[in-house]
């Protein structure tokens, strides 16, 4: 199984978490303006500033299946007051139906169109591209939604898969192991072919820890193979892309990303060329200190904030 496995999942420290991402940072995105990292309770605080808010899922909607106490009220009171939201998200294991049920049971009102995963981002790069068989890294029970015009087959244990695969999409990996990843990686090595990663993240929050995504081992079999990922999602400009296409016209500085992580969230909204907030009680940071991982880091957000 994965690194630090536990009872319920693959999981990594907070520590651990963070110096994978310093590890990869050659891979990702280069560090724009610092911020001046100034501490907020909430979203109210900054309301007046911005007028589109563009949320991380896990660690500033939910953590896991439970809903980050108090979010959906103050979402509901801002819109009020004319204010958007969209979730603009890194979830690529699950299809876009499955999304928004998770939402809805959540206590959350969003447009199925204000959902920006960066399923839906690969996905429009595929379509631009010429067909190919693609082997895929993903939870089979969640189904095939939204890839049923891909030639796909999931990959477990058999070899046959990895064979016949033209390329790799790797979007979700609660029920990826060790043995697979060295079947992946053992293909890549007897045939170089495409990776596209729909999921850039390392970990994501959970109630039982911090589990291992499709990033953590996209960086793994590129060190192993060689071969460079193509990556689609945070922190990378491409989901920001398909964000601000929604949006439509908006002047940048009206535009706050929230979310949990320096390395995704905070780097991307670099990236993007909009202010950033960086969650500190709930999520990434919510059992470790935020401002020492600015410092080591050196990623600046506008704004601390203790919750959304």
């Amino acid at each position: 199984m994965g690194v630090c496995e536990g009872p319920k999942g693959n999981h990594l420290t907070p520590e651990q978490a963070f110096e994978a991402y310093e590890a990869v940072r050659p891979a990702l995105p280069p560090a724009q303006r610092a911020g001046a990292a100034r501490f907020v309770e909430n979203l109210d605080a900054v309301a007046d500033q911005f007028d589109v808010f563009l949320l991380d899922a896990f660690g500033v909607l939910n953590i896991g299946e439970t809903a980050i106490p108090g979010v959906a009220d103050r979402i509901a009171g801002l819109r009020a007051r004319g204010k958007r939201f969209l979730v603009v998200t890194n979830a690529a294991g699950y299809p876009h139906a499955k999304l928004m049920e998770r939402y809805e049971r959540l206590g959350y009102d969003f447009d199925p169109a204000d959902v920006i995963s960066s399923r839906a981002t690969l996905l429009k790069a595929l379509r631009t591209m010429p067909p190919r068989h693609w082997g895929v890294m993903a939870t089979q029970r969640f189904g095939t939604g939204d890839l049923e015009e891909i030639s796909m087959a999931f990959l477990g244990e058999e070899t046959a898969a990895y064979d016949a695969a033209e390329g790799f999409l790797l979007l979700g990996s609660a029920a990826w192991t060790e043995e697979r990843q060295a079947l992946l990686e053992a293909a890549l090595i007897t045939r170089s072919r495409p990776v596209w990663v729909g999921n850039p993240d390392i970990v994501a929050p959970r109630e039982t820890g911090v589990s291992v995504e499709p990033g953590h081992y996209a960086h793994r079999l590129a060190a192993k193979t060689g071969i460079k990922p193509s990556f689609f999602g945070k922190p990378f400009a491409n989901i920001y892309d398909l964000a601000f296409a929604r949006v439509g016209a908006v002047r940048k500085d009206r535009v706050l990303m929230v979310g949990d992580s320096l390395h995704t969230d905070i780097l991307g909204a670099q990236t993007a060329g909009i202010a950033s907030a960086l969650i500190t009680d709930y999520g990434f940071f919510g059992q470790s200190d935020a401002q020492r991982a600015i410092q080591r880091s050196g990623l600046m957000p506008d704004f601390l904030m203790r919750a959304p």
